[in-house]
């Protein structure tokens, strides 16, 4: 099988985007993954440097920068995809007015340029629940608060321009609600690095498992690739985190 996909996106694409072609290498599938960075980027400044044509986008393919610059517009030209994501920034992810009408004109952007590839809205994922983000404020520091905003957001705006959404957030924040190993507040692990980024590896590669799952209906209980920083406590998280995710997208 293969993919290729491209993703409009930020920090929080890249940490989806990271593992995701060893991960899918390891199940035989032979994804190109092609992310557009710019960290915090907004569906609003996206929209604007599509309007503008800058090439303000750090272009990276595989989970890696390949040193240099493009625009959106030229992406959308640069051969056939089979998938193209979208996503708000986190700052904004439960704050619906923000969506609007950006994620309209991106979309129709999208399919104008890409009118055989899937449009897909990548759902992002609540701080931790002592984040020092600027913006979780705006959400009374409170993780749960701000995963049902934002997961209600999303999908009004997925179901507003016709797109699937990957739902990363869904099963993240049901890793930390459902299982011990991931209770943060009470000893467990936390799925992100800084309070909002996701952890390295698992918080990562959990984000890869949801995408396959979702995109290619794959089994990643399957998936035998280890990032090599992982150490044994992470293996054993992986293990944990790959099962949860494969049950939570076929459930």
């Amino acid at each position: 099988m293969k993919l290729r996909t491209l993703s409009i996106g930020n920090s929080f694409s890249q940490d989806a985007c990271r593992y995701l072609h060893p991960i899918a290498a390891s199940m035989g599938i032979d994804w190109e993954c092609v992310n557009l960075y710019i960290g915090g980027c907004s569906l609003e400044t996206h929209a604007a440097n599509l309007a503008s044509g800058a090439e303000a986008y750090s272009l990276e393919i595989n989970g890696a920068a390949v040193g240099r610059m493009v625009s959106v517009n030229d992406m959308l030209k640069d051969g056939a995809y089979d998938i193209v994501t979208l996503q708000q920034a986190s700052h904004f992810s439960g704050k619906l007015q923000t969506y609007f009408p950006y994620i309209e004109t991106l979309a129709a952007a999208v399919r104008a340029a890409q009118p055989d590839a899937k449009l897909m809205v990548h759902e992002t994922w609540a701080y931790e629940t002592d984040s020092t983000h600027g913006a979780f404020p705006d959400y009374g520091r409170d993780q749960r608060r701000m995963y049902e905003l934002l997961h209600n957001a999303y999908s009004h705006a997925a179901k507003e321009i016709g797109a699937d959404l990957i739902p990363v957030g869904d099963v993240v924040q049901g890793l930390r609600e459902d299982l011990p190993e991931f209770d943060y507040a009470n000893g467990g692990a936390s799925l992100n690095r800084d309070g909002f980024h996701l952890s390295i590896p698992v918080g990562r590669c959990l984000a890869a498992y949801v995408w396959i799952e979702t995109i290619c209906g794959a089994d990643v209980r399957k998936a035998s690739y280890i990032p090599e920083d992982a150490d044994e406590d992470a293996v054993r998280l992986l293990r944990i985190v790959r099962e949860y995710a494969h049950n939570y997208v076929n459930k």
